[in-house]
């Protein structure tokens, strides 16, 4: 029998390294991954090695489990330090990983927080903190624990300390603060070493809102910082911050994440000032989840060129989060870089920034080559305006793209280019706004964690990157901001303040969120911490619905940017807010008992099972016709009620399903949706029997659609449909970005039916392969990094074939639906082929007297229609003919013209009527 490979990828929690420093978890779950096995091998057991202080135990565990299992061993204790090996049934051993865990105990701190007395005040130039530690002997460890109220950068005898950027990142201040833990032992040296630890305003002090708004969780910056030096004769020498440290001001004048940073290199170092001792909860401190922010990437300049105002104009081609890095010679003066995404005229366009600068600016002074790159700011930007550097050379100009360091895990690729570049677009925009926070957009006075973007984008989230530990630690914060009444902020951290903040989709990240992280991860303990706040939410939720359950009146933000809504009041979507509020009741109430079923908590399953069922029979008793008519007869609506069981009978889930494919047809195969209905349309349609249908709402590229941005060049995901106009001008709405994440959430769509792959168990342990082609494509595939090992699926269509091959990692299985193949197969790990005959070839037929809802579905057709619609002057364009047909799908498509006139009432009919008996005798003339 062929030998299995030895387990690897050995992490703890949500953690993907080696090895683990700091780990705040002191019984620290351990996953692992298997290469290679024979056909039908399943782990019936597993070994853990644990190495610590000199002790080895191994422990022998009887389960097939290997994601997240339990720690075997007493828990850690503060700095422990174990090493982990692991033995999956006859394998060999796992290569060693080790993990180390933080200061677990407020009491494990000698340090204490302290805060330059006499300079560093709001608007002054940023402080640089000093304190000194002499040693002697050889130096066995060294770490270095850290945090700031504000933004730290760290050196030691002049060496950076690790590579994170703007740590310790932002969460909930007054809730929890994190702290870093760093490997130092390589920067210190016998005799007498210099911790130097500059502070910046960050989340802390900056701007923050769009309100105008800084200082929101203190006036003061200050440091905590403890460095401990193991030496060979078994001492530790701590260097702690005290009341003994200085202060001095540098070349950093002024810093802001919205306005940008002002540096003056030829300022002198000020003199060294004390420090005061601040009295701040030790207890708030937590150890990181998930990474850190880092750079992650750098791009060059794809052109420099000269704007008609005669500024230089830097091209990027890709909008991007990060700064600029920029290298002078001889330039004496004022450097300035302006940041924005977009251009409009041939200038900068700053508009969609509202009062945020992004302005970077330096005075340097000498002949010397200086490289000019800000450390304490970041921006969204693709282009940069820049001043006072005579004859720019792209080689001289960088974009250095930060972000949270997340794991790459998903990809998708298909025949269709503009689909390609869409996907990378949606890839960019989470890069972007992955920075620490899930943020709504990376470049204007906000840069918010709103719940709402991320309640819809979380799978999408899930699937393109390892996202669970930046999510577990941004639940906890919505766990700690959630208010006494159960109301979920609108954003967090929570600097809006709002009383009461309960709203429907933004609220529910409270419990979809966790539920999506654990279907993906298999994170059964995620969820047993957040069931208190995820049924506070559905608590709040019905006792604002009342007796009768329906969530009726108040704030909403309802289906946001709806694209019929005008651009200066996004509110005026056409779907009702109260349908929408209650659908998102029952859904989650639905979610909750699903959560409390997994944990084991049969009671709570049951209350929240059964209110669930309760508010979808009050949601049909309101809301929807006998019929399958639903309130307000809009698209978002009708993919609530279709995706959340809200319709109890067939025949109103039929009548529902082909009412919303009407609904698509009329507005011309263009979205009519905001945030809340957007993710839905596409299962939707194909769950209603009608995929070619939510193919042309896909594929369309005229305005609104998703693809519509990419004809137009975005590199990443806007907020409005039609952020840039056809004509190249900006939206005139006051809140316009050009990378916002949440419509792109179609791209979780494109994974699970596009190319066919779908998680269906928890992490991955069970996989459903179901491809659904149509669009025309002739390919798509897609692939994950599953907590159990990389799987994929990858179906082609060529020459009246249609091949399917998927790849299952070792302990999983998978279901897979061939194409036109039959009834479904279970496949265990390895790789699978399938040949079959491709059903979708060929271009269906129009019928001999087709409707004129056949007509519209019989693409060809149908676009030679438009063509001679807009050519008589009966329509602008296809939106406006099919808005026109409205009423009369049903009729025969001979009577199109006459529907499309008004019968006679709007000119050109007789034109069209001609073109259109052309078109439906087949001729081409």
């Amino acid at each position: 029998m062929p030998d299995i490979s030895a387990p690897q990828d050995l992490r703890f929690e949500h953690h993907h390294h080696g090895s683990t420093a700091g780990i705040g978890t002191p019984a620290p779950r351990i996953s692992w991954q298997i290469a290679d096995a024979p056909a039908g091998w399943v782990q019936t057991a597993y070994r853990v090695e644990i190495t610590r202080g000199g002790d080895t135990e191994v422990f022998e565990v009887q389960s097939p489990d290997q994601v997240l299992v339990p720690w075997p061993a007493a828990p850690l204790t503060s700095r422990e330090i174990a090493t982990v090996r692991v033995q999956a049934g006859d394998s060999d051993w796992s290569e060693p990983a080790t993990v180390e865990a933080g200061l677990l105990d407020p009491r494990d701190w000698t340090a204490r927080f302290v805060s330059p007395r006499d300079i560093g005040a709001f608007g002054s130039p940023a402080p640089i903190l000093t304190g000194t530690l002499s040693t002697t002997g050889e130096i066995i460890k060294a770490r270095l624990y850290v945090t700031a109220h504000g933004v730290y950068e760290a050196s030691i005898n002049g060496t950076p300390v690790g590579d994170e950027v703007l740590a310790p990142g932002w969460t909930a201040y007054q809730h929890r603060l994190r702290y870093q833990t760093h490997d130092v032992t390589g920067l210190i040296t016998p005799g007498e070493n210099r911790v130097e630890v500059r502070l910046g305003n960050g989340w802390y002090r900056g701007y923050l809102g769009f309100r105008d708004q800084h200082s929101l969780y203190g006036d003061r910056l200050a440091l905590l910082a403890q460095l401990e030096v193991e030496t060979a004769d078994g001492q530790v020498h701590t260097l702690a911050t005290d009341g003994t440290w200085t202060a001095r001001e540098g070349t950093i004048v002024d810093d802001d994440l919205y306005n940008g940073q002002r540096t003056d290199l030829t300022r002198a170092p000020g003199p060294e000032s004390p420090v005061d001792l601040i009295d701040a909860d030790l207890s708030l401190l937590v150890a990181p989840d998930g990474p850190p922010v880092r750079v992650t990437d750098v791009l060059p300049a794809v052109a420099v060129t000269t704007s008609p105002s005669g500024k230089t104009l830097v091209d990027f081609g890709q909008n991007l989060v990060g700064r600029v890095r920029l290298t002078v010679r001889g330039v004496a003066g004022t450097v300035v870089v302006r940041h924005a995404e977009v251009v409009e005229d041939g200038e900068l366009g700053v508009r969609p920034l509202r009062t945020a600068r992004a302005t970077d600016e330096w005075i340097v002074d000498g002949p010397d080559e200086v490289v000019l790159e800000p450390t304490l700011t970041f921006h969204g930007f693709r282009y940069a305006e820049v001043t006072g550097v005579e004859a720019l050379q792209p080689e001289d100009i960088q974009a250095v793209v930060i972000g949270s360091d997340l794991r790459r895990t998903g990809w998708f690729e298909s025949s269709h280019d503009l689909l390609d570049r869409f996907h990378e677009n949606v890839v960019w925009g989470m890069r972007g706004n992955f920075v620490d926070v899930p943020t709504d957009c990376p470049q204007r006075d906000e840069r918010l964690g709103w719940t709402g973007d991320i309640q819809v984008f979380s799978p999408t989230a899930s699937f393109l990157f390892d996202s669970a530990g930046f999510l577990t630690n941004w639940l906890a914060d919505l766990s700690a901001e959630q208010q006494k009444d159960g109301s979920v902020p609108y954003v967090v951290p929570d600097v809006l303040r709002q009383p009461g903040p309960a709203t429907a989709a933004w609220g529910d990240a409270a419990t979809i969120v966790p539920w999506v992280i654990y279907q993906r991860t298999g994170d059964r303990g995620l969820l047993e911490r957040q069931l208190p706040s995820m049924r506070a939410w559905v608590d709040r939720m019905a006792a604002l619905a009342g007796p009768s359950l329906l969530w009726a009146g108040g704030f909403q933000f309802g289906d946001w940017l709806d694209p019929t809504a005008p651009p200066a009041d996004p509110f005026r979507a056409k779907a009702d807010p109260d349908v929408i509020a209650t659908a998102h009741l029952a859904r989650s109430a639905e979610v909750v008992a699903q959560a409390a079923r997994v944990v084991g908590a049969g009671d709570v399953a049951r209350e929240y099972g059964e209110l669930a069922e309760r508010v979808r029979a009050a949601f049909a008793r309101e809301y929807v016709t006998d019929g399958g008519r639903v309130l307000s007869d809009a698209a978002t609506t009708y993919a609530l009620a279709l995706q959340w069981a809200l319709l109890p009978t067939a025949e109103q889930r039929r009548n529902a399903g082909e009412r919303l494919a009407d609904l698509v047809r009329t507005a011309g195969y263009r979205i009519s949706t905001g945030f809340v209905g957007t993710p839905l349309m596409t299962d939707a349609l194909t769950d209603a029997g009608r995929p070619d249908v939510a193919y042309r709402l896909l594929l369309q590229t005229g305005v609104p659609s998703w693809l519509y941005p990419v004809t137009m060049g975005a590199t990443t995901v806007w907020e409005r449909w039609d952020s840039m106009l056809p004509d190249g001008s900006i939206n005139p709405g006051e809140m316009t970005s050009f990378n916002h994440y949440a419509l792109g959430a179609v791209a979780d769509w494109l994974h699970r039916r596009v190319a066919g792959l779908a998680p269906a168990e928890p992490g991955y342990r069970h996989i459903e392969v179901r491809p659904e082609p149509g669009g025309g494509l002739t390919h798509a595939a897609a692939r994950h990094l599953t907590p159990y090992g990389e799987t994929s699926v990858s179906w082609q269509r060529d020459n009246g074939e249609l091949t399917l091959d998927v790849v299952v990692p070792v302990g999983a299985t998978a279901t897979v639906h061939v194409p036109g193949g039959g009834e479904p197969i279970t496949v265990g790990h390895g790789r699978h082929h399938w040949s079959v005959e491709d059903a979708y070839a060929g271009t269906a037929e129009l019928p001999a007297e087709p409707s004129i809802r056949q007509l519209m579905d019989h693409a060809p057709s149908w676009d030679g229609v438009v063509a001679a619609a807009v050519q008589a002057g009966v329509a602008s364009d296809e939106a406006d003919l099919a808005g026109r047909l409205e009423r009369y799908l049903d009729a025969p498509a001979t009577e199109l013209a006459g529907a499309a006139t008004a019968h006679g009432f709007i000119p050109g009919g007789a034109q069209l009527a001609a073109r259109l008996q052309t078109i439906l005798s087949g001729r081409n003339e």
